[in-house]
């Protein structure tokens, strides 16, 4: 199936961004008459027909569309603090769209050593990840938090930190005390980790602490890890 991004049609007859309509015209080489798919991103797939093969502007004219239905019953939002080198944080968003995220803050921290992030390149990734991935909802990607206002004002119905200066004998694994099908919200912090003030501050607020395993992870592998986790749990 050839998945392409659509986020705003309004009509039966539809132009393909220039992005969009290069990759469909010069990279997969589709002409007129061949059958696409595209998604707007949130949930609906609509089957196509190209009807102008032109590079700069593909027209498609939609003859089908289905709401396809929440893949997951429950809500993934994952706070993760911005690497310091771009790459890492990147690779997490790509591989945690590929695996089904709800919802990205980058989580900014004491002891943060980025506090920014490219947004629209990171937007770009996720549209990517999400047409690989045969994906039809794009995870929502929140602006940079404070650590203070995120955990104050989580919804999420469970709350974990994970955190390096733990005990993992005395701290449970994530996959023993998560729930199935409900909402949830993790914390994952910088390359110096949270401050014991910061996770004193998360229990305060109802957060659990959890372990991920023995090995110490990287920030972006940590988060990966986490998500991957839960979505084998509600298996």
């Amino acid at each position: 199936m050839l998945l392409f991004y659509a986020p705003d049609i309004t009509s039966s007859v539809y132009a393909l961004s220039s992005e969009e309509s290069r990759h469909c015209v010069k990279s997969m080489r589709l002409k007129k008459g061949d059958k696409i798919y595209l998604t707007d991103g949130r949930g609906n797939r609509h089957q196509a027909v190209i009807v102008d093969n032109h590079i700069q502007k593909c027209l498609v004219e939609i003859n089908q569309t289905v709401k396809i239905e929440n893949e997951f019953s429950y809500h993934i939002h994952m706070a993760v603090a911005p690497t310091k080198n771009t790459d890492r944080y990147e690779w997490f968003v790509e591989k945690a769209t590929e695996i089904g995220i709800s919802e990205i803050t980058p989580l900014l921290c004491n002891n943060s050593e980025k506090t920014r992030i490219n947004t629209s390149r990171i937007e770009r990734i996720q549209i990517a990840a999400m047409k690989q991935s045969l994906r039809y909802v794009l995870p929502t990607l929140n602006p940079e938090s404070s650590y203070i206002n995120l955990i104050e004002n989580a919804k999420e119905t469970q709350k974990f930190i994970a955190y390096c200066g733990n005990t993992p004998q005395s701290t449970p694994l994530l996959q023993h005390v998560c729930k199935k099908n409900t909402d949830t919200l993790i914390l994952i912090g910088p390359e110096g980790d949270f401050t014991p003030e910061e996770v004193t501050t998360a229990i305060q607020q109802g957060f659990t602490p959890i372990s991920l395993g023995k090995s110490r992870l990287r920030t972006e592998t940590a988060a990966v890890v986490a998500c991957h986790t839960l979505h084998v749990v509600n298996q």
